[in-house]
């Protein structure tokens, strides 16, 4: 009965596209217009048909780019779309930014397949025991750190599915929360880097991936952080609905060698400091050692982020050198040599209406820089009052500049460094207070599932993010930190279980691994392409047709202002994301709506980051929702693909929330690009 409504859904939805098309096109006076935009709907039917989309693309933007040539010269029309075929393929092969998305799919199976999501799933859940919801909550943050680690929201949801569904349901949870939580926290993987829909976009759009990347870290970081508000809020109105789990099962316990001390000293950070002074009951010295430094790991990372925040808050000022530029002839007639240094000194020369015709109108202009070298202390000859500001520099002020470059003074320390020291101080002091001998156990649990992955999160990131990498370098980067990972803890596992030759079954289990993790690799991949290419193809015979101007006029001839435009672009692309997958809205609709951002001033990285949060929903909205499916697939028996869908609806409306909020407060992301790039 359940199949029979999805599909009554579907088949009524494409009967009122297709009502729309039979009543309001004019067969009668048919333009190429009329073409295109028949061409645009019959596409959105035959995907919901289940035609394949890339092929569906290509199919139609071939006959249609067919039909267009033909109405100017039907000689040429069949040679003219295959060339069109060829130079669009072309263009797609030879794009750089989609070299990142197979690097970063394998890196994502590599992820999947290290045996590090199930240690992680369950240290979180020891050490966010205490928390309301604690296994939501641990099930919501192993999803973004699972998410930001892969990108791929497939793996995420059926991984979780099975670690964490089981978990939820034993302990008392409602199944609609169990499984909101789930299918909400997967499809975080859509928006937090490295989203594979990122890069499709920027390809799409003509927009830098590193921007969106940067842009897209806070707006998904803070969509994780109000699915964790509201399920503690939730799990505190309706504990029935997540009950606190019991205190057996939130204990860890103490391993035998340091149960000695543990029975006398509750602080595990004072009693290890007590074993130094040599209350250590017959603990080895060894591991009392091993022990404290792992204790102190905590408060050496808050040391290390205090001591970057003062060399950032006492970075010295950069003075741009400008001599060179002054000797030939680049910064003449200047105020003052001070304001020659300034970083401004280097824009101001186009100001200036005749700096571009000046060289050419002194006769002796290009015969000067040899004649410096010869006699660097003699004046430029022929310069007369002008050349004396810029000798001056080059004979006195030259050599003195080369000490103070070599050891710039650094800032004063502002005051607000002091708050935040001392902020930290007490952090960790807290940190200290609290740390009893069973959350160092948590925190080491934590250290061996979180610490490896969060290194080979930060070195792609971070790379991609400062410039010191592209995405494709650091995609590969990732892939083969994801192999090591895989390779280390698979090892590490059959190690401590004994079982024979722990080093030849590694290497033979990690040979599956990449095999498979390879052959996922290129299925994914080459999907993608092929929707690329069948989009670029598509999109020039919708331009071909006239298609593009006719929606441009019909927009600009509403008269909207770009809020009014916005909210427009955003409420189709929510609706379309009821019948398609965000695949298809990006590289079918996508092309339509970026042309216009220019006219309303719409910054296309925001206007990326929006959609990029808009389209999450086509995972969470019934009746395709490829996030419920892959759930169900996964799921005991006795959860129906209703109280599923029912579950994801408050976590949809989240997503609305989190997407007024992005458009209210568009700094939330856009600081960190502009901090970084502009």
């Amino acid at each position: 009965m359940r199949i029979r409504k999805e599909l009554w859904f579907g088949f009524s939805l494409m009967a009122v596209i297709i009502a729309t098309i039979l009543l309001f096109t004019p067969w009668g006076a048919l333009t190429n217009g009329h073409l295109g935009l028949l061409m645009l709907a019959l596409v959105v039917v035959t995907i919901m048909l289940g035609f394949p989309t890339a092929f569906t693309l290509m199919g139609m933007g071939v006959f249609f780019a067919w039909l267009a040539y033909r109405s100017v010269n039907p000689d040429l029309a069949v040679r003219q779309v295959l060339d069109l075929m060829v130079q669009r393929t072309y263009a797609v092969m030879s794009n750089d930014v989609l070299i990142a998305i197979p690097l970063f799919v394998f890196m994502g199976y590599l992820v999947e397949r290290a045996a590090l999501i199930e240690r992680l799933f369950k240290s979180l859940h020891l050490a966010l025991a205490r928390v309301p919801g604690s296994l939501a909550v641990a099930t919501i943050v192993t999803c973004a750190i699972f998410a930001t680690a892969t990108g791929i929201v497939g793996a995420v949801v059926t991984l979780m599915g099975l670690l964490a569904l089981p978990a939820m349901l034993r302990a008392g949870y409602s199944t609609q929360l169990s499984a909101g939580a789930i299918t909400a926290g997967g499809c975080l993987g859509i928006l937090i880097p490295p989203s594979v829909l990122l890069i499709v976009y920027g390809a799409t759009a003509g927009v830098s991936v590193v921007q969106l990347y940067a842009g897209a870290f806070f707006p998904g970081l803070m969509l994780a952080a109000l699915y964790v508000a509201y399920v503690i809020v939730l799990a505190k109105l309706k504990p029935a609905s997540a009950p606190p789990l019991p205190e057996e099962e939130a204990r860890v316990p103490i391993p035998a060698v340091l149960a000695p001390m543990a029975e006398r000293s509750r602080n595990a950070f004072s009693g290890l400091l007590g074993a130094l002074g040599g209350r250590s009951f017959g603990v080895p010295a060894k591991t009392v050692a091993g022990q404290l430094v792992v204790t102190l790991l905590p408060a050496l990372a808050i040391g290390g982020i205090v001591w970057m925040t003062w060399l950032g808050a006492t970075k010295p000022a950069q003075i741009v050198d400008v001599t060179g530029l002054e000797q030939s002839g680049m910064v003449v007639e200047q105020p003052g040599t001070e304001s020659a240094g300034q970083a401004g000194g280097l824009a101001e020369p186009p100001a200036e209406e005749g700096a571009l015709a000046e060289p050419p109108a002194e006769d002796g202009e290009l015969a000067e820089p040899p004649a410096e070298k010869g006699a660097a202390a003699e004046p430029p000859v022929g310069k007369g009052d002008a050349a004396k500001p810029a000798a001056a520099p080059s004979a006195a002020a030259q050599p003195a500049s080369v000490p103070e470059a070599e050891a710039p003074e650094r800032l004063p320390t502002p005051t607000w460094f002091w708050i935040v020291a001392a902020v930290a101080v007490a952090i960790a002091a807290f940190i200290y207070w609290l740390w009893t001998w069973q959350r160092l156990e948590v925190f080491k649990m934590l250290l061996a599932s979180f610490f490896p992955l969060a290194v080979l999160i930060l070195a792609v990131l971070g790379s991609i993010v400062f410039g010191l990498a592209t995405p494709t370098e650091a995609a590969a980067v990732g892939a083969f930190g994801g192999c090591i990972l895989a390779a280390a803890y698979r090892y590490i596992g059959h190690a401590r279980a004994r079982r024979g030759n722990a080093l030849g079954t590694t290497v033979r289990e990690l040979g599956g691994i990449v095999k498979e993790s390879s052959f996922l690799t290129a299925k994914t991949s080459a999907m993608v392409c092929w929707l690329f290419v069948g989009s670029s193809i598509f999109s020039a015979a919708f331009a071909l047709l006239g298609g593009q101007e006719i929606i441009n006029h019909w927009v600009l001839s509403m008269d909207l202002t770009p809020i009014q435009f916005m909210i427009l672009a955003q409420f189709i692309i929510f609706i379309l994301g009821w019948p398609l997958e965000w695949t298809e809205i990006i590289v079918i609709f996508m092309p339509i709506f970026i042309p216009l951002l220019a006219h309303y001033q719409i910054d296309p990285l925001f206007f990326g980051l929006l959609v990029a949060m808009n389209l999450q929903t086509a995972f969470l909205s019934p009746p395709v929702a490829m996030a419920a499916f892959y759930l169900k697939g996964v799921a005991p028996p006795h959860v129906t693909l209703n109280q599923i869908f029912g579950g994801m609806l408050p976590f949809m409306g989240i997503q609305v929330v989190a997407l007024i909020l992005l458009y209210v407060f568009p700094q939330i992301g856009l600081w960190l690009p502009q901090v970084l790039y502009r």
